[in-house]
């Protein structure tokens, strides 16, 4: 936990004067007792009324004091651990979104999420608490023991044998709790996981009559997250009555000695009622402290969850002294490029050499699992391969940084991705500064002006989540359109035309070349139909290209392009 200290650091201003309020608290608490005991024992027991009056002025002064200091302490501690908590998150968010897919896969999404939201909760609270207990606590205890020694040393031994049993029940809940805080961490995260997954996967859930199967599942993890969490609960709650126990048979013994004492007039009874009270500080202090050591166990494992998220550096780097291109023409070239996934036994792509010019579709065909979009994928730095290099404009791509590199380029993923919004904030997501001419023109080259306008507000009209309320040629066109209004000088398409009917297919490709006339496109495709007209095309298998050229130049010499012309467009279509 304490690798987290860096974060800490610019609340400790804060933290300083919160401790000062809580010390000027706590010597307002240890002095009421013992002007209460001079209005017993020399104001009411002699009838001094203006004793009693001057006395209770001052405790009152005194407590009106401790309040202040306490109602501003707890104002300073509660912004600085939000403002904390906040900016934690937006650390770890920050460095989440550096991660390659790798990275993200190491983690799982779902425990990215909880540890980005529950853990971060867990050290915000730790940080107030650690403000305004694990200060005043201390220094309660201290002053109490200092207050009680000197009423009464003998009377102090009794506080001096109940004390370390205190520790005891500590130190033993602590002892057992760590572990199970953990285990309920890594919980949560599978029952986010299994939530998360039965949300996104809704449709295919009803489609398949599997929600009673996915009930079950959830009720599965639910139930495995419930019962650690009862457990953990019943240690953690064990501590109260204990405590509570041992503080009452506490004061029965103070009062039964300190009764004794005041019998044989060695102790006056406005000491005995103070020396009660300071008994009482000292005791509820370190309960306070109980409470803050129950809060470890779990901060401990959320700070580690959140320090493994945080050490992690990403795979994908930028490099030190990154190159700056004065102007990007858009010639993306990759020369003997070889790439396996992390983990595969056999690279997904094995020598892998061609040349994407501007002004020129270069379209990339093959069979289901041949490593089309991993080719895509490796242009804008998601992964990087294992030998060869990927050039732009004739410079390494790791040579860039990447949001140089980026800026360049228009992807648009096999998986439309829409955010929640409007139509124009996601058209914008291409380009922020995108003006509403910009925003209409993409729009309309994409072939989406149609139902846009068709829908209420038009560009201003809500779109949910993922794009859950439009269709799914609906949504492909409006993730082209993102890439359009961002006039990149390499437009990625991932098979992006398969949503579309061919008449619309058609349209969009046409205006698309209008457009896009000097940029680089390179086009991942399923259809023959699309790519007919494509300047070059790779014909890819098992990972490496087997065809390179025109559509007439490999039907005439590629057996697999013949296979999948023939598939689609008959027989006729290849002899």
């Amino acid at each position: 936990m304490w690798r987290l200290r860096e974060y800490v650091k610019p609340y400790l201003p804060s933290a300083i004067i919160v401790m000062v309020l809580v010390f000027l608290e706590v010597m307002a608490t240890l002095k009421l007792p013992d002007l209460m005991s001079v209005i017993v024992d020399q104001g009411i027991a002699a009838g001094n009324t203006d004793l009693i009056w001057r006395t209770g002025g001052i405790m009152l002064l005194v407590a009106l004091a401790g309040i202040v200091c306490s109602i501003t302490g707890n104002l300073l501690a509660s912004r600085a651990s939000t403002a904390f908590g906040r900016d934690l998150r937006g650390t770890v968010f920050a460095h989440v979104e550096k991660f390659a897919p790798q990275e993200f896969n190491n983690f799982g999404t779902a425990s990215l999420i909880t540890r980005t939201t529950n853990d971060v909760q867990q050290m915000q609270m730790l940080f107030l608490m650690s403000m305004r207990m694990a200060m005043r606590a201390p220094l309660t205890a201290i002053g109490g023991v200092l207050m009680v020694v000197r009423k009464d040393p003998g009377l102090a031994l009794i506080l001096l044998a109940v004390t370390p049993l205190i520790f005891l029940i500590v130190g033993l809940v602590m002892a057992k709790g760590t572990p199970m805080f953990r285990s309920l961490q890594k919980k949560l995260d599978r029952l986010n996981q299994v939530l998360r997954e039965q949300l996104m996967g809704v449709r295919v859930i009803r489609a398949f009559d599997r929600g009673q199967y996915e009930q079950e599942r959830f009720s599965d993890a639910n139930r495995d997250l419930t019962s650690t969490a009862l457990k953990v609960n019943k240690l953690m709650v064990s501590m109260g009555p204990l405590n509570g126990l041992i503080i009452n048979f506490t004061t029965i013994s103070i009062i039964w000695f300190g009764a004794q004492r005041i019998d044989a007039g060695a102790m006056q009874v406005g000491d005995m009622m103070a020396f009660l009270q300071y008994a009482m500080q000292i005791l509820w202090a370190i309960m306070m402290l109980s409470m803050l050591f129950v809060m470890l166990p779990r901060a401990m494992a959320s700070a580690e969850r959140l320090w493994e998220v945080l050490e992690t550096e990403p795979t994908i780097m930028d490099p030190e002294t990154p190159v700056v291109l004065s102007e990007v023409k858009g010639v993306v070239e990759f020369k003997n490029v070889t790439f396996s996934y992390p983990g595969a036994e056999e690279p997904v792509l094995s020598d892998i050499s061609f040349r994407a010019e501007p002004g020129k579709m270069t379209a990339i065909i093959g069979g289901t699992g041949s490593g089309k979009s991993t080719i895509l994928d490796l242009i804008p730095r998601f992964y990087d391969p294992q030998a060869g290099e990927i050039t732009l404009d004739g410079v390494n791509v790791k040579d860039l940084s990447q949001a140089e590199l980026r800026q360049a380029l228009g992807y648009v993923p096999q998986r439309a991705v829409l955010f929640s919004g409007t139509v124009a904030s996601n058209v914008r997501g291409g380009k922020q500064d995108a003006t509403e001419a910009e925003v209409a023109e993409a729009v309309r080259i994409a072939q989406a002006e149609q139902f846009v306008m068709e829908r209420d507000g038009g560009f201003d009209s809500y779109v949910a989540q993922g794009g859950t309320n439009l269709s799914g040629g609906q949504k492909q066109r409006l993730s082209i359109a993102r890439a359009i209004a961002r006039k990149p000088r390499v437009y990625l398409l991932d098979d992006t035309f398969s949503a579309l009917d061919y008449k619309t297919d058609a349209r969009l490709r046409t205006e698309l070349a209008k457009y896009a006339a000097d940029a680089a496109v390179i086009v991942v495709a399923q259809r023959v139909s699309t790519i007919l007209h494509a300047d070059q095309i790779i014909v890819l298998d098992n990972g490496r290209i087997v065809g390179k050229g025109r559509h007439d130049e490999l039907l005439a010499d590629c057996r697999v392009y013949q296979e999948i012309a023939a598939s689609q467009l008959g027989e006729e279509a290849v002899s």
